[in-house]
């Protein structure tokens, strides 16, 4: 897939929650054609590849900004947090149900990969992505995201 990496700090709330927004992504200059997004959170520091995130509220998408990421026609979203969704929402996933229109029209051919790392030495722009998915039926599988470098 034709993908945009973007890095992006999250914003924080009144009430503590660092969520990444509508606005801040409507300022990314995301560009139009790309299936993918992909997002890295700042700071993007090493310890994200074995931190302890349970009972931490990591940074999570607002819901209306993962409804404009489907608005600009993306497929695929990949982000370095455990859940596009806030930790504890009392099983709301109102970014998930966002993602693929849950429960109307639902977007079966999209797919949310969390908790990657794109390490600092990778520039924002425009990249393949190769989404290497576990060939098992499940509303989730492990899968093995690689970026390359257009030419």
């Amino acid at each position: 897939f034709l993908s945009q990496l973007i890095s992006v700090t999250p914003e924080i709330k009144p009430n503590g929650d660092r969520v990444i927004s509508k606005a801040q992504l409507q300022n990314a200059n995301l560009k139009t054609g790309p299936e993918a997004i992909v997002i890295r959170t700042l700071p993007n520091k090493t310890d994200k590849l074995n931190f302890q995130y349970t009972g931490t509220n990591p940074a999570y998408l607002e819901e209306s900004a993962t409804e404009f990421l489907v608005q600009k026609g993306f497929k695929h979203l990949l982000i370095d947090t455990p859940s596009v969704d806030r930790e504890e929402d009392d099983g709301k996933l109102l970014s998930h149900h966002a993602w693929w229109n849950y429960p109307t029209k639902i977007r079966s051919g999209s797919t949310i990969t969390e908790m990657i790392f794109v390490p600092d030495g990778i520039e924002d722009g425009m990249y393949f992505l190769n989404l290497q998915i576990a060939s098992f039926e499940n509303d989730a599988s492990p899968s093995k995201p690689l970026l390359y470098a257009l030419q």
